[in-house]
């Protein structure tokens, strides 16, 4: 009898968890942090599982992406990490959007008074450390050093560059004071009250940073994968995302 009750008490929540949809697992870009941390929290405040969201440099999440796992969703932070996966068949078709763009900024201590101007910049930044991201393959790099060598000031400062695994391992090298600059997206200059902007590239300098969102061929979390990319590229979407500084893709 004792055992029929605790079966009949148990019962309903055995038969709820199973129903449960999944919460999808997203691979995101790590400047995206504090947005799709926003955004997720909105989207569960809707009545949805609250997504799992994994941040790291769009290179290394590509990677992860190709060798399988069960992640549901990838946003990189170039079109062309994007296009590898594309290129191994790891995108569901017609999933792919843009869902915001950025600036490539130069960062400094918060304390300090620097300005650079697009003549100063090379020279400044030639004469002290520069924290980027790995510009061989993270797109925060790769985008500095395009900026660079537009501007004639690759050769200059790359004997100073530490090289790091992704854009916010850079902000925190010019946070805690291992580099007197860093270049970064001007949403991680936002994100911290420990640096500020000394100098903006102008977008000519570089590719258009645009930020691309598909669903992935090996999720485990379709339904609520799809769910949440539409909720996205949607006006509530865009407006979390504008508010961490994002702009329009």
């Amino acid at each position: 009898m004792l055992r029929r009750l605790i079966l009949a008490a148990i019962l309903p929540l055995l038969l709820g968890a199973a129903a449960s949809p999944a919460a999808p697992l997203v691979l995101a870009a790590a400047s995206l942090q504090e947005a799709l941390t926003d955004a997720a929290a909105a989207w569960a405040a809707r009545g949805h599982p609250t997504p799992v969201l994994s941040f790291a440099a769009s290179s290394a999440l590509a990677r992860q992406a190709q060798a399988g796992g069960g992640a549901d969703l990838f946003v990189s932070a170039d079109e062309a990490w994007m296009d590898t996966l594309g290129q191994a068949g790891k995108l569901v078709p017609g999933t792919r959007r843009s869902i915001a763009g950025n600036r490539l900024v130069v960062v400094a201590p918060a304390g300090t008074k620097v300005r650079l101007t697009l003549r100063t910049l090379g020279p400044t930044l030639a004469r002290g450390r520069v924290a980027m991201a790995d510009p061989d393959a993270v797109p925060a790099g790769r985008y500095g050093r395009t900026a660079l060598e537009r501007i004639g000031a690759w050769r200059q400062v790359a004997p100073q560059i530490i090289r790091a695994e992704n854009v916010r391992a850079a902000l925190a090298l010019v946070e805690r004071g291992a580099a007197p600059f860093g270049i970064v997206y001007i949403t991680d200059a936002r994100a911290s009250a420990k640096v500020r902007v000394a100098g903006l590239f102008p977008a000519a300098t570089h590719p258009p940073i645009h930020y691309p969102l598909a669903r992935l061929t090996g999720g485990r979390s379709p339904t609520e994968a799809e769910g949440f990319r539409r909720f996205l590229l949607s006006g509530a979407g865009r407006a979390i995302l504008a508010r961490r500084g994002f702009t329009a893709p």
